[in-house]
């Protein structure tokens, strides 16, 4: 069996095989966590170590309480997008010293929030969001993602406020933030070159190269000949992330967690935990098909507020779990959680051992790092596959997106979820009732339009859910029943096998139907009556007033009930048949030969 693909064991017994499966799969989960934990922290305005802490404690606090053996929690690409949106209208920029506060109180919010869900138990909850609706959210933050970087790549100037619209300021920095800067243009090409180069060597050796950390490797080196991030050029001709403090992250409550910046962000971080729980729960089982790992999802949501929790006391941004890095963790043969934890601590040994070498990393070869990173992480293949699907699936990822970009990243998943319902309550409201008929040959059937239609029997087959969204046309099914009653019809058989979940308004319905056909003198045959639907008809007594042979209970011991309410319709009419209908049959038949039904 594969590297990766084995089974998940229920062992508690670590061995040194695992051990050292997991520091190979940990020290590679490193060298792409340390590029992207800065990368992301420019996304959500801040400086970039507090990407690199949020690679740190994230990581380590998710893999010790986590469920899954392969999620790598941290800093991702959509959630620094929305924590940027979020603390964009109540600061003045990453150089405000509050920025970093008020993101961690944030983070505090998002983790009290999905540690909530996991207490009540609904981290499964999430799987009822569409995927349209995050396909959409990660083609409209992808968009974005690429957007913002633009200016890093080109070296131009960021003009708008941060309370203004992302395309606003945008239309600005294009249109007055002077000319591009050749050198940060020259860098940031390169290192996209470098990037797919790196890859194609290593899928042509079969190895799996650290393409990121060598990418930025290489052209920092490149700035640190050349001497283009010197601090004395004013301006400078490359722009370089400066100094990184050489430490590991402090603990500091956020000042802001009680003052009056909870209750602006408060939406924000409600929209970011459920994103977050989303993003991770759908990664721990996208890898757990492949191992065969039984996940306990509430277990992960707890995991999941909890590393949010403990960020925000260590200047960490709200994090969630990462595709790249969890992807690049199976595949290099991670066997526990603990290819999570020597991952956290290898990020925290390149912290204290290389931090005054980061200087030298040039803005805009993050930038280049991000433009394919997001490249990368768009799937392709499954957005064009939705698009196509349906007019309902593509409708929902094309609001999602649209929202996303014009309107509010971080409500914009809020919203689809809430298209999403909104569009499938209708249908989900259509009933379908079908006509049967009874051949001569004594089948039961669906009705074609050359059948004779009978006057004597009207059989109806109901398909859907019955609950309120239904009730107008449930209503306009038993008009047309009472219509058909009004013309001579003795009998109608109602198979109910095919529907499900009735509520109230629908079982008010049907009583008030057939109450009617009572004062009509016209007998209704309830058949294919499942479990849960007799459990209602008897709470609401339906059983004082309804005689009980009127009733058919779907039965595997007593046979189809739908032939056994054929039946007695057809014992209670007797002689009383129109031609249509099939005759008794002779004495020497037995009853198991009258109906078949296909």
């Amino acid at each position: 069996m594969e590297k990766g693909l084995q089974p998940w064991r229920k062992s508690w017994v670590y061995s040194r095989r695992e051990l050292a499966r997991d520091l190979f799969a940990g020290l590679t989960v490193a060298a792409v966590a340390i590029p992207q934990g800065m990368a992301y922290a420019l996304i959500a305005g801040i400086r970039p170590e507090f990407g690199l802490y949020t690679a740190i404690v994230m990581t380590l606090l998710a893999s010790v309480f986590g469920s899954s053996s392969h999620l790598i929690n941290g800093p991702t690409n959509a959630i620094s997008l929305v924590v940027f949106s979020a603390v964009a209208g109540i600061s003045d920029g990453m150089g405000d010293p509050h920025r970093i506060q008020i993101v961690g109180c944030l983070a505090i919010l998002v983790g009290l929030i999905q540690v909530l869900i996991a207490l009540l138990r609904l981290g499964d909850l999430t799987r009822y969001i569409s995927e349209s609706v995050i396909l959409g959210f990660m083609a409209g933050a992808s968009v974005l993602i690429a957007l913002s970087q633009v200016h890093y790549f080109l070296g131009l100037q960021l003009h708008g406020r941060d309370q203004q619209h992302f395309l606003v300021c945008f239309w600005l920095t294009m249109t007055e933030g002077g000319p591009i800067n050749l050198y940060s243009l020259g860098i940031g090409t390169a290192t996209i070159i470098a990037l797919v180069g790196f890859r194609k060597i290593g899928q042509r050796l079969k190895v799996e190269i650290p393409d990121m950390l060598l990418a930025l490797l290489l052209t920092s080196f490149v700035v640190w000949v050349m001497d283009w991030g010197a601090a004395g050029e004013e301006p400078p001709r490359l722009k370089v992330i400066g100094n990184v403090p050489r430490h590991l992250p402090p603990f500091e409550v956020p000042r802001l967690v009680n003052s009056e910046w909870v209750r602006p962000i408060y939406f924000s971080a409600s929209a970011i935990a459920l994103l977050g729980l989303v993003e991770a729960l759908a990664i721990a089982k996208s890898i757990a098909v492949h191992t065969r790992q039984k996940l306990d999802y509430n277990r992960q949501c707890l995991a999941e507020g909890i590393a949010n929790i403990g960020g925000g006391f260590f200047h960490c941004m709200p994090g969630s779990g990462s595709i790249t890095r969890s992807a690049i963790n199976f595949q290099a043969g991670a066997a526990t959680r603990m290819s999570g934890i020597i991952a956290a601590v290898a990020v925290a040994c390149g912290v204290l051992l290389f931090a005054p070498l980061a200087r030298n990393v040039p803005e805009s070869a993050l930038a280049g790092l991000l433009l394919v990173t997001v490249w990368r992480l768009v799937d392709r293949r499954r957005l064009q596959f939705c698009l196509r699907a349906t007019r309902f699936d593509a409708g929902i990822a094309v609001a999602t997106a649209l929202t996303a970009i014009f309107i509010s990243i971080e409500f914009s998943i809020l919203i689809g979820t809430f298209l999403s319902f909104l569009f499938f309550v209708p249908r989900a409201a259509r009933l379908l009732p079908t006509e049967l008929v009874v051949s001569p040959d004594r089948v039961v059937r669906e009705r074609q339009p050359t059948d004779f239609q009978c006057t004597k029997m009207a059989l109806f087959s109901l398909e859907g859910e019955l609950f309120f969204g239904a009730a107008p046309e449930l209503e306009e099914f038993f008009e047309d029943l009472t219509q058909r009653a009004n013309s001579g019809i003795r009998i109608i058989v109602l198979r109910l096998k095919r529907a499900r979940n009735p509520d109230m308004v629908c079982l008010d319905i049907l009583q008030r139907f057939l109450e009617d056909m009572q004062a009509r003198r016209v007998t209704v045959l309830l058949c294919g009556i499942r479990e849960d639907f007799a459990q209602a008809l008897y709470n609401l007594r339906f059983h004082h007033w309804l005689p009980p042979e009127c009733l058919f209970l779907e039965e595997a011991a007593t046979g189809s009930s739908t032939l056994r309410a054929v039946r007695r319709a057809y014992d209670i009419l007797d002689i009383d048949r129109c031609p249509t209908c099939p005759r008794p049959l002779d004495a020497k038949d037995t009853a198991a030969d009258w109906y078949y039904m296909i």
